[in-house]
């Protein structure tokens, strides 16, 4: 885990595997990583790219846990968080890696490398519900995972708000600059929020193809009013395509879909016209007749000329491969115009463990360990090294595997608030101080407390553990006597190694030490005819009741 502090800007742009502070040729502050305590930074090269937040990333073991960066955001506010990664053949090992990003406990995107030398890009839009955020790599199914800048930027007021932000992220799959005079996207200063605008020029597969015949690009140097809706930045808007033949069409791959999404158009007047001219016209997509009844008068619409005006949809439904046209009306006497267009992807959110907070509250105690310091869900995608969960939509936490960690103090109380917790090994640590009442576990089968410093009574609420099968509390500083009902349960237990503890009553027969919990009807058989044997040989002495502190019970 790796946190980092929210500029005052709200802008974080950090550099994975980078060394030093630098400003680059946009007025962005990249900051560095080193402070992470996972992965290994390295250095590549690449030709034709020379931005420095470039020249370095971080990778991570292809293992089964997750690797965090933590971010600090301010709650109740939209954000929007950009990874970048770019090959570069860092490992020399030509292998192209595929692995999962993950924001908190929910599936972001798998990122799937298939050019050494392209930068790949994933973005997503959230409202912030806490006061940091993880951003994780894990699940690599081929080669390295790795980064090489995370970004995180801050909107303000209602830009993006949406009546589904609390179930779902927005993953963006296109945001486009139409009538761009070259390649080069625009972002920020230019856009305030430094959302990147590619260009419509831009080269690459199934990409704004089968463009209409007459289609062409205009511009203006007026200033355009952009202050409503999702604000487009003004040079954004000052550029456009009107298809003077009639009709703008376009077709494009949408990453992530087919699903369901969110689609806004922008629009601008920008070109002088005549007294008697009107541009009215409307979208067209196939198949979906009741999207395309809508007509835009981009005039009338924005009240006036040099006006932003932002149709779209909320939820509407897409293929992976888009196609669209904008078709003048028969009363129109000019051609559709278009300047900016965005589309994103509804993400399911997962609402994550529902021991997320309790067990956060364990890990704080500890914050100086390098177990603690893993970030993310405790459970989702991939759970904590230290840590498994069941399999439920929302995991409960059923093993928390500690042993030999340096542990000191007491056992953390919020332990027993982990009501589906199966197994708790803590042992080889100092812990001290006593154990405290895990009734609320009732789940609870194995317990290792073995060869700390814990003292007082072995708690008679253990009895109250209806699934203990194992319990280990041997060397520590335990005093009193051993509960008579942990005795007489179907219990192996160990409690040598405490000189000041002592057995209690209990009912049954003399005390044998049996590997087991239950014995199976073959064992039963075995158990029978050794003892009828040890009887008619009458030479050997049982070992009274707790004479080594070790009780087991078929």
């Amino acid at each position: 885990m790796f946190l980092v502090v929210d500029q005052a800007a709200g802008f974080v742009s950090l550099d994975c595997g980078g060394k030093d502070n630098f400003t680059d040729e946009l007025g962005l502050v990249w900051t560095p990583d080193s402070q992470i305590i996972y992965g290994e930074a390295t250095n590549i090269s690449v030709a034709n790219e020379t931005r420095k937040q470039y020249m370095t990333l971080r990778y991570f073991p292809a293992d089964s846990r997750k690797y965090c960066y933590t971010l600090e955001v301010t709650s109740r506010t939209r954000y929007l968080v950009r990874a970048t990664f770019l090959y570069g053949n860092f490992d020399n090992n030509n292998v192209y890696p595929k692995f999962d990003i993950s924001l908190g406990a929910t599936h972001w995107a798998t990122i799937v490398i298939s050019d050494a030398y392209t930068i790949e890009v994933e973005e997503l839009i959230f409202l912030a519900t806490n006061p940091t955020i993880s951003v994780c790599l894990s699940n690599a199914t081929t080669g390295l995972p790795f980064i090489s800048t995370l970004e995180l930027r801050k909107f303000n007021g209602s830009i993006y708000l949406t009546q589904f932000e609390n179930q779902f992220f927005l993953s963006v799959s296109a945001r486009i600059n139409f009538g761009a005079d070259n390649e080069d996207p625009i972002r920020f200063p230019d856009d305030p929020y430094d959302r990147i605008w590619e260009s419509d020029s831009l080269k690459k597969a199934n990409y704004l193809v089968d463009v209409a015949a007459g289609t062409e690009k205009v511009s203006t140097r007026m200033p355009i009013d952009v202050s409503l809706g999702e604000r487009p930045p003004q040079k954004v808007m000052q550029t456009a395509v009107v298809g003077r033949n009639g009709s703008l069409t376009y077709r494009l791959n949408l990453d992530g879909f087919p699903g369901f999404g969110w689609a806004f158009t922008y629009f601008a007047e920008i070109e002088d016209l005549g007294p008697f001219d009107t541009r009215k016209f409307r979208l067209v997509l196939p198949d979906m007749p009741d999207v395309s009844k809508a007509t835009v008068n981009i005039q009338e619409n924005a009240q006036g000329k040099y006006r932003l005006y932002e149709p779209g949809y909320e939820n509407i439904s897409f293929p992976f491969v888009l196609s669209f046209r904008f078709g003048k009306t028969i009363d129109s006497t000019m051609g559709p115009l278009l300047n900016a267009m965005e589309i994103n992807k509804y993400v399911k959110k997962s609402d994550g463990s529902l021991d997320g907070s309790v067990i956060a509250g364990v890990a704080s105690l500890f914050s100086s360990a390098d177990w603690a310091k893993e970030g993310g869900d405790p459970c989702l995608p991939v759970p904590w090294s230290w840590v498994q969960c069941n399999s439920d939509a929302q995991p409960r936490i059923v093993s928390i595997k500690l042993s030999r960690q340096n542990l000191m103090g007491s056992i953390p109380s919020d332990l027993t608030k982990l009501s589906g917790l199966v197994e708790l090994w803590l042992d080889g640590n100092s812990l001290s101080g006593e154990i405290p009442d895990f009734t609320g576990c009732t789940n609870l089968k194995i317990m290792h407390l073995e060869n700390n410093q814990l003292t007082g009574d072995l708690p008679s609420s253990l009895v109250n553990l209806p699934n203990l099968r194992e319990l280990y509390v041997q060397n520590n500083m335990l005093s009193g006597s051993v509960p008579s009902g942990l005795l007489n349960k179907n219990l192996v237990l160990n409690y040598t190694g405490n000189i000041n503890i002592r057995k209690g009553s209990s009912r049954g027969s003399q005390n044998k030490i049996i590997i087991g919990s239950t014995v199976g009807a073959s064992v039963l058989l075995i158990a029978t005819i050794a003892s009828y044997l040890l009887m008619h040989k009458g030479k050997k002495k049982y070992p009274k009741r707790g004479q080594n502190g070790i009780v087991s019970y078929s």
